[in-house]
């Protein structure tokens, strides 16, 4: 009922507009004409929509907003082409300012603590929805859009549509953000190099089995020494089998807590994150919302031996098998770098970044044809020897739209339309051609996929797949994580540069997460900061007790390197098409 009504309402606003909500069509015809295409709406929908925008955009007409993303393709392409649109279609400027991820978080953080209205709203991780759910200062969408933004509210929105909405959903069953890029941490690697029959022979002459893609550490670790070792060099190119980064700052810390720890088998089975005890090596036992301790000794695993395994291992390939300068890399260098054609594969590699990996020969890519076809694939990531099945197998990011409520409703209003105006089925389909980073059912299954997927290296077969759902974000453990993140890049940089050994390192790190979850806990026992869902620390214990329980923490395995493991590719992508 409420969504006919909000489109009745909004019919009759356009009526009642006249002579401007005509000019604004105009304008909004003419973008769907030269850039909204292709989509998953006919035109007539795309126009439909538009008039829905229009109407609803009315009272915020002139009004000028301000917000925030992390800086990649995606959102290049919203700051650079969509705020045009909907401010020839709305009549509301949006200033999107992009910045380094990092700097994101700490935006958001500086808000929630000041109070202070700094940006009318942010894509953010889903990463955060620990921290949203228990602080309570971002809007709650679900409520807002049944009750004070129901007229703001986009009727055919589409939920259901949304296939990362499950991880900004909070305990509470609520919305909190609305996922706005997705994109997932799989396995990337050279398939023209692997199919090379005399590559094929001296792998299997050296390690005893196929050359393929790796379904456990063992035979990463193998392929990785085999390119760097062994082979040296291709067609002239001095090549490396493996790339990483380690350069010490925050990103260094989000490549071990999204997915590093749990790939090597850290946590326990669960999906979307582990049970009690999730891929930050943090316990929270099911049924609860308090976490209750990142250390061995109080039931964590963020310094057991599978994390520090993961650590060591981290560090081992970036010093041996990586290129030279890879250990001075950031985040956003390391990824597109695959595009200079000498590294062989990445165990850990963000989709983000296949808009750059899919550029022509003539823009510095030498990883594609002269056709333009990738030389390169994407396949799972492979787990190292702690992990069992049920486990979670990588990383899914969803940034996503975070509005908060030190941001006047008005100002918040405006911006919820221009976030659900580019996740719009009207501009999505086009804009994930842009970016790659989908995050609707009807972006993944249309057609113009289907035809573009030759070319996009196993990005949307894994997208149609059942497998992208074992892929997730960082889960509601994390009680708060502008607080607990920042720590962990600076106790991983310390073993890329040799100040501690990976044991001390995460014995620090776990050590500090626990001081910080504790003041978290006072801080909800004396003033119900977190909503009674702070922190609630398990008292100490000999590591020996907590290491002799089922599950994580995991005791020391004798043996760390289990005979390797690989598949071929095309099973792969024959077991995606099921």
């Amino acid at each position: 009922m409420r969504k006919h009504l909000l489109g009745a309402v909004a019919l009759t606003a356009v009526i009642v507009s006249g002579s401007t909500a005509q000019a604004d069509m105009a304008a909004a015809e003419k973008w769907i004409d030269e850039e909204f295409q292709p989509s998953a709406l006919s035109v007539d929908e795309q126009k439909a929509e538009m008039q829905l925008f229009i109407a609803a955009a009315a009272p915020y007409a002139g009004m000028e907003i301000n917000v925030l993303s992390e800086t990649i393709p995606t959102h290049s392409y919203e700051s650079e082409v969509l705020t045009k649109a909907f401010e020839d279609i709305t009549g509301i400027k949006v200033n999107h300012q992009l910045l380094g991820e990092g700097e994101v978080v700490q935006a958001v953080q500086t808000q929630m603590q000041t109070q202070r209205n700094l940006y009318d709203g942010y894509v953010n991780d889903s990463d955060l929805i620990g921290t949203h759910a228990r602080l309570q200062l971002a809007y709650n969408l679900s409520d807002m859009m049944a009750g004070d933004w129901a007229g703001t509210t986009n009727p055919g929105l589409d939920l259901d549509d949304f296939i990362g909405a499950s991880f900004t959903t909070g305990p509470d069953g609520k919305l909190y953000q609305l996922p706005d890029q997705q994109f997932a941490n799989l396995y990337w690697f050279r398939k023209d190099w692997f199919d090379r029959e005399d590559l094929q022979a001296q792998f299997k002459e050296i390690y005893g089995y196929d050359l393929g893609v790796p379904i456990n550490w063992s035979a990463y670790e193998d392929i990785a020494e085999f390119f760097s070792v062994h082979v040296k060099e291709i067609d002239g190119t001095t090549v490396y089998g493996h790339m990483d980064y380690g350069k010490r700052a925050p990103d260094l810390g989000w490549r071990m807590t999204d997915a590093w720890l749990s790939m090597a088998g850290a946590g326990d089975v669960g999906e979307p994150n582990g049970i009690p005890v999730d891929e930050w090596g943090i316990r929270m036992e099911a049924g609860s919302c308090n976490p209750s301790g990142a250390s061995v000794t109080r039931g964590g695993a963020a310094n057991g031996p599978a994390a520090v395994y993961a650590i060591r291992k981290w560090d081992e390939w970036l010093r041996q098998y990586a290129p030279p300068a890879a250990a001075s890399y950031d985040f956003y260098q390391s990824l597109p770098a695959l595009s200079q054609g000498n590294v062989a594969q990445q165990i850990f590699w963000y989709t983000a970044f296949t808009a750059d990996m899919v550029k022509s020969q003539e823009d510095g890519n030498n990883t594609v044809d002269a056709d333009g076809a990738p030389l390169w694939r994407m396949a799972p990531s492979p787990h190292g020897p702690y992990w069992t099945k049920g486990q979670k197998v990588g990383y899914q990011d969803a940034g996503s739209w975070t509005f908060l409520n030190s941001t006047p409703s008005d100002r918040a209003q405006a911006a919820w339309l221009y976030a659900q105006f580019v996740t719009s089925k009207t501009v999505d389909a086009r804009k994930s051609h842009v970016g790659l980073t989908f995050i609707r059912n009807s972006t993944v299954n249309h057609e113009s996929f289907t035809e573009r997927a030759p070319k996009l290296g196993g990005l949307v077969e894994f997208y149609r797949s059942p497998d992208r759902t074992a892929w997730s974000p960082t889960g509601i453990n994390v009680p708060d994580y502008p607080k607990l993140a920042q720590i962990w890049w600076q106790q991983i940089g310390d073993v890329n540069s040799g100040a501690f050994s990976p044991q001390e390192a995460m014995d620090r790190l776990a050590e500090e997460m626990d001081l910080t979850m504790s003041r978290m806990q006072a801080a909800d026992e004396a003033a119900n900061v977190y909503g009674g869902c702070g922190p609630r620390l398990n008292e100490e214990q000999t590591a020996d007790y907590w290491l002799s329980q089922p599950g994580a923490p995991k005791a020391k395995l004798d043996n760390e390197k289990p005979q390797g493991e690989t598949v071929k590719y095309e099973d792969i992508v024959a077991r995606w098409s099921q």
